[in-house]
C-alpha cells in the first residue's frame, strides 16, 4: 500500500538529487541496479540541463563519480528517439575521451556505466530491465578472450568486459506487476512515482523522506504539476504521431493496391477503408 505521494523521478534529478544531502537516494538506485556498494563522491558536469519552459518534459540527465573514480551516467528520457541506442553509444564515448588527459596511457582510461531510464518503447524485448556490456568471443572455438594473470592484477578487475562501458535500460513503462525484489520497487516507483509502504530497496527510505509531494512550496508544486501536465500532453503527441503515421502507411498501401487493379473489396478487407474512401484516392 503507498500512503504518500511522492515526486517524479525525472524532477527530482533535475532540481532535488543534486544536493549532496539528497544523493542516500540516487546511491540507493544504482547500489540496487549495479549489485554493490555505491558512493557518489562528485557530481560532474553532464551534456545539458536546462532550466527553461522549452525543456519541460523532455529529458535530464546526471554523470557522478563514485568512491572508485568510475563514472556513471544516468539519463531519464519521455520522448520517443528513434536514434537512442546510438545515443546510449555517444555519450559513453564521449565520456571516454573527455575524462582522460592529454598525454595520458590507455590504462587511465575511466570505466563508465550507462544507466538510461526510458518512459518510452525502446527496442522490442519481453523484460523490464537490460544489461549490456562487450565480450570478444572466438568465431571458432566460441570461448571468451580472457585478460592475462598480469592484466588483473594491474587492473583489479577479473574480465575484459570489466574494462568496457556498461549499459543499462530500464523500461519502466512496462512494469505492471507486483514489485517483489528491490530492483522491482525501484521500477515501481519510476513508473507510478509511489513507493509501497513495504518497499525495503536501497534508497527508497530516503527518498520517502525527501520527495515527499506534501513537502514542495506552493510555487514548486505549480511549477511540477504543469510538468506533469507536459508529460502527458508529450505522450499524447507522440501516440497522435504514430495513428497518422499508420494512416498515412495505409493510404500509400491503398493507392498501391488499386493501381495494380486490385478488386475494391480486397482492398477493404486488407486495409480498413471503407469504398468511399477508396472511390476518393
Amino acid at each position: 500500500m503507498c500512503s504518500n505521494k511522492y515526486i517524479r523521478f525525472d524532477w527530482a534529478m533535475k532540481r532535488m538529487l543534486r544536493d549532496k544531502a539528497n544523493f542516500r537516494v540516487l546511491e540507493g538506485l544504482l547500489t540496487t541496479l549495479l549489485n554493490e556498494e555505491i558512493k557518489i563522491v562528485n557530481l560532474l558536469e553532464s551534456e545539458s540541463n536546462q532550466e527553461e519552459e522549452y525543456d519541460k518534459y523532455n529529458r535530464v540527465d546526471m554523470l557522478a563519480e563514485n568512491s572508485k573514480k568510475e563514472l556513471i551516467l544516468i539519463e531519464v528520457q519521455n520522448n520517443n528517439e528513434y536514434a537512442y541506442f546510438q545515443r546510449m553509444l555517444f555519450g559513453t564515448s564521449k565520456l571516454v575521451t573527455e575524462y582522460i588527459n592529454r598525454g595520458e596511457g590507455y590504462d587511465k582510461v575511466r570505466k563508465v556505466y550507462s544507466v538510461n531510464i526510458v518512459y518510452f518503447s525502446l527496442g522490442h524485448g519481453k523484460d523490464i530491465v537490460y544489461h549490456g556490456k562487450t565480450e570478444f568471443r572466438g568465431i571458432h572455438e566460441n570461448d571468451i578472450l580472457e585478460l592475462t594473470p598480469f592484466q588483473k592484477q594491474t587492473f583489479k578487475v577479473d574480465a575484459v568486459s570489466q574494462l568496457y562501458p556498461e549499459y543499462y535500460i530500464l523500461k519502466v513503462n512496462d512494469f505492471n506487476r507486483v514489485a517483489k525484489t528491490p530492483l522491482e520497487e525501484w521500477i515501481a516507483y519510476l513508473n507510478t512515482g509511489q513507493i509501497d509502504d513495504e518497499a525495503k530497496a536501497p534508497g527508497l527510505d530516503a527518498a520517502r523522506e525527501k520527495l515527499k509531494i506534501d513537502n514542495m512550496t506552493k510555487d514548486e508544486k505549480k511549477a511540477y504539476y504543469r510538468h506533469l501536465d507536459n508529460i502527458v500532453i508529450l505522450r499524447d503527441n507522440i501516440k497522435t504521431e504514430r495513428a497518422e503515421g499508420r494512416a498515412e502507411g495505409i493510404t500509400s498501401v491503398a493507392i498501391k493496391m488499386k493501381k495494380r487493379g486490385m478488386p475494391v473489396k480486397d482492398i477493404m478487407e486488407m486495409t480498413g477503408l471503407d469504398e468511399k474512401e477508396i472511390a476518393a484516392l
